[in-house]
């Protein structure tokens, strides 16, 4: 019990909710019951998102740079993860074995990709890393549209085996537990110190004997890993690969999804990449015809509400008031016990009668408060 009591239940919350999310599906998958197919690929477009949106989290807010590839890092995976598939199916068929066998060459091979581009890039900064980044992805992406039809498909695209929809998004989201598993764990290590630290001033971690470069290429390969991840998921869940598909918007979309679930925040970006997945496919679904036309517009309106609302000073007190992290504490908040009172820690925030250190720090000492004209007592005459 005392074990249980221990463990900061906060760190696991995502692995829980997503955990119980995919066992409710595929039991129902498993047992027999049959899902509507359109809900089965928002499932799988769902967890593509979140890996991507997770990874990508690492170079963003972790690291503090502004990376513009990702996409390109996911066409490479899905071409090479597709090709690997095509190939290896005469002889493992459509198997869940195929499906392993691609996520670790298509990651892998991914990975290469942003260690060649990392060992050049990462000695830039800011603007210069964007451009640099968003030009690896569109040189990918046209290597790939203008290779030949027996190699990479051309430009009608590379034909891929499509996975069994019953049972392909259970493995998506066990890519997702898998991605979140590895970048917690590296984040909260002594290597995602350093990375954090190279963010908040890497003038300061290079003077504290941080290697900045070797840590910003571990923290760019990791990413660009589970971008080739998301990538081999995606050919499985079509039936075509067509490099149109990764383009500099893609990079983008993929981008707004971190910077809404907030920077460096991981549970924010698994809501976030969900959210804007089921928002643009059903708008996709909703406006069609003439109406499709709309269908950018209502988009980026609504991003643009969602940003205004997390960043807008003026609303801070109704964010800090009304949120889920309130509503938990409300629901969970258990009967005052003595008992259970423990020591305060020297935790400034549960000391009611506090003083803020602003008000502190702000205290004007004048040199003629120092000396008084009164002799204390017993002193000098």
């Amino acid at each position: 019990m005392n074990a249980l009591k221990n463990i900061r239940w906060r760190h696991y919350i995502n692995y829980i909710v997503i955990g119980i999310f995919t066992l409710v599906f595929a039991i129902i998958t498993l047992t027999g019951g049959r899902l509507d197919s359109s809900l089965l690929f928002m499932l799988e477009k769902v967890a593509i998102s979140i890996v991507l949106a997770v990874s990508l989290s690492i170079v963003v807010g972790f690291l503090g740079e502004l990376s513009l590839g990702h996409a390109g890092f996911m066409c490479v995976g899905a071409y090479i993860g597709g090709k690997v598939a095509a190939v290896l199916e005469p002889s493992l068929g459509n198997t869940a074995l195929n499906v392993l066998v691609c996520l670790v060459i298509g990651g892998v091979v991914a990975a290469l990709c942003g260690v060649i581009i990392g060992i050049p890039a990462l000695r830039l900064r800011g603007d210069y890393l964007a451009i640099v980044t968003l030009a690896f992805g569109e040189i990918v992406r046209s290597l790939f549209q203008n290779s030949s039809d027996e190699s990479f498909g051309g430009t009608i695209g590379l034909e891929t085996p499509r996975y069994t929809k019953q049972y392909l998004f259970i493995i998506a989201f066990l890519m997702v537990l898998l991605t979140l598993l590895v970048v917690q764990n590296f984040i909260r290590s002594k290597h995602g110190r350093a990375v954090t630290a190279i963010r908040d001033n890497e003038i300061a971690a290079r003077a504290s004997g941080i290697n900045v470069t070797k840590y910003k290429l571990l923290a760019f390969t990791i990413s660009a890993f589970f971008a080739g991840i998301a990538g081999v998921l995606y050919s499985f869940s079509n039936y075509r690969v067509q490099s149109a598909n990764f383009g500099y918007n893609y990079s983008i979309e993929i981008l707004v999804m971190v910077v809404l679930g907030g920077m460096g925040n991981i549970n924010g970006a698994i809501i976030s990449a969900a959210l804007i997945t089921y928002l643009d496919s059903k708008l996709a679904t909703v406006l069609t015809g003439d109406l499709a036309v709309l269908q950018n517009l209502i988009y980026a309106l609504i991003l643009i509400v969602i940003v205004i609302y997390n960043n807008a000073p003026g609303l801070k007190n109704f964010r800090d008031r009304y949120n889920l992290t309130v509503l938990l504490k409300k629901i969970f908040k258990h009967k005052e016990d003595p008992a259970r009172r423990t020591d305060d820690a020297a935790k400034w925030d549960v000391v009611p009668t506090k003083i803020e250190m602003n008000e502190i720090l702000s205290i004007d000492v004048k040199p003629q408060d120092l000396s008084s004209d009164k002799p204390t007592k017993g002193g000098d005459k």
